[in-house]
């Protein structure tokens, strides 16, 4: 039996380590966070909280099998392993040695001789047992909903772009209608993927046809394009914004970060293109400008999302500094608060998370990762007080 458990633990030690990469993975997946933002409505909502619920009890998993499988390797590496010894060792590994939870029995409920408080219990094999279905149902609905947003929200911004376009160019009902019904699908799509109707999104498409099939006249076209130049006009006061708010980003994060992670702002102005459309509009040239006018949106929105970007990224280097520090910070605070500041295991960690959060340039993934193993430090230190 012994060489059973010894075995037994081996196993469990190397599970852990795979689980504590795939739940890390799980934590940073995209899908997760979205899902767990919210606000979500119908079967996604309802698939949602049962993976909510999955993850805790995973998550309530791994911090009982981890504290298990340390407990375990301390009996077995203990100077004196008598038989006594032996068998609550071995009980520890290979028997129901877990307490998933204990419940109190009402009195009424109680016989003379029966116990007030009950525990629920499983073995360590159980346990993993359980966490793999826990995992699977928290993968399963987020993968799902990855899947559903990465078909078709694509799809609903270019149907959503046919749409802005054709509004520059005509009035119709079919595509008040088509509006109205993309926005619906939008919201659904936004709150509920799992139960989103794809074949919504084809009745969009059919009316935005209808409603470019009513363009027809000159007059039409030029009014439409007389707007279009005015949206135009409002992008690129957008653009020009968009650059100084890049630009102010950019300098805000320079010296504070590696050249490398900081996002440079790019592309050129695009108002000087627009000033020629503008001179053929004032010379009549209405057929000329719309391929023209058309192709200035696409570069100067395409300008403007690499604008929004490159501001997004860098603001977000400082943000992500930022929450390092204050992560830090309240975990020495937590240490200090239990007397372990001076710990001798947490001195070296907490110079190492110090020197990668204020020394320029900052390394975000060093400074995480030195953040990380301070804080896992300190919780190690400190979940055994808090259990008892």
């Amino acid at each position: 039996m012994i060489a059973r458990a010894d075995t037994e633990l081996s196993r469990l030690e190397s599970a852990a380590a795979v689980i504590a990469t795939n739940l890390v993975e799980l934590d940073d997946n995209e899908a997760r966070k979205d899902l767990d933002r919210g606000p979500l409505t119908g079967a996604t909502a309802a698939a949602w909280a049962d993976a909510s619920a999955a993850l805790t009890r995973l998550w309530e998993g791994y911090g009982l099998l981890t504290t298990l499988i340390t407990s375990a390797r301390a009996a077995r590496g203990q100077r004196r392993f008598g038989d006594a010894e032996r068998a609550a060792y071995v009980d520890q590994v290979l028997g129901r040695s877990i307490t998933l939870s204990t419940t109190t029995v009402p009195l009424a409920q109680r016989g003379l001789l029966g116990p007030g408080r009950v525990a629920t219990t499983c073995s360590p094999a159980e346990l993993l047992s359980a966490m793999e279905t826990a995992f699977r149902t928290a993968v399963a609905v987020a993968a799902r909903a990855a899947d559903v947003w990465h078909r078709l929200t694509p799809a609903a911004a270019d149907a959503a772009a046919r749409v802005a376009h054709l509004r520059t160019l005509t009035r119709s009902a079919a595509l008040d209608e088509a509006d109205r019904r993309l926005g619906d699908f939008t919201s659904a799509l936004a709150t509920d993927p799992l139960g989103c109707d794809a074949r919504a999104l084809d009745a969009v498409r059919a009316l935005v046809e209808r409603a470019d099939a009513e363009r027809t006249s000159a007059a039409e076209l030029r009014e439409a394009l007389t707007q279009r130049l005015a949206d135009a006009r409002a992008l690129a006061g957008r653009v020009a914004d968009a650059a100084r708010t890049a630009e102010a980003a950019e300098e805000s994060v320079a010296g504070r970060f590696a050249d490398a992670d900081i996002a440079a702002v790019p592309g050129s102005d695009p108002r000087p293109d627009l000033v020629a459309i503008d001179a053929l509009a004032a010379a009549g040239q209405w057929a000329l400008i719309s391929p023209r006018l058309a192709a200035w949106n696409r570069d100067a929105r395409d300008r403007l999302a690499a604008l929004e970007a490159a501001a997004a990224r860098n603001t977000a280097l400082l943000a992500g500094r930022n929450e390092l520090r204050g992560r830090f910070d309240a975990y020495r605070a937590k240490a200090g608060s239990r007397g372990f500041a001076e710990e001798a295991t947490l001195l070296p960690l907490a110079e190492e998370a110090h020197a990668a959060l204020y020394t320029a340039p900052c390394d975000l993934d060093a400074a995480r990762a030195a953040v990380a193993a301070y804080q896992e430090a300190v919780s190690a230190l400190t979940t055994p007080r808090e259990g008892r």
